[in-house]
């Protein structure tokens, strides 16, 4: 998956973002939805296709795509856990 920001209003809906993108509903993360990081700045999440194409097609004033790497607990010894002082 990737994440995308878009330029759009506060009051804008997922269908609202999926329209300006040019995307489809399986294209997204439902359950993730449209979320406000700043005044008119908005963030959802994609698949991979998807993040490829708006990349391709519009420019960054428009959407910015950003990566959404997997994040997962460490197991303690693993590195880059704090060694004991």
């Amino acid at each position: 998956m990737a994440m995308i920001q878009v330029r759009l209003p506060q009051e804008a809906t997922l269908a609202d973002a999926l329209r300006l993108l040019g995307l489809s509903e399986e294209d997204a993360d439902a359950d993730y939805g449209l979320v406000a990081v700043a005044p008119g700045l908005q963030v959802l999440r994609v698949t991979e296709e998807a993040a490829g194409r708006v990349s391709r097609d519009l420019a960054d004033d428009v959407a910015s795509v950003f990566a959404d790497p997997r994040v997962e607990p460490q197991e303690p010894g693993e590195p880059g856990e704090p060694r004991d002082a």
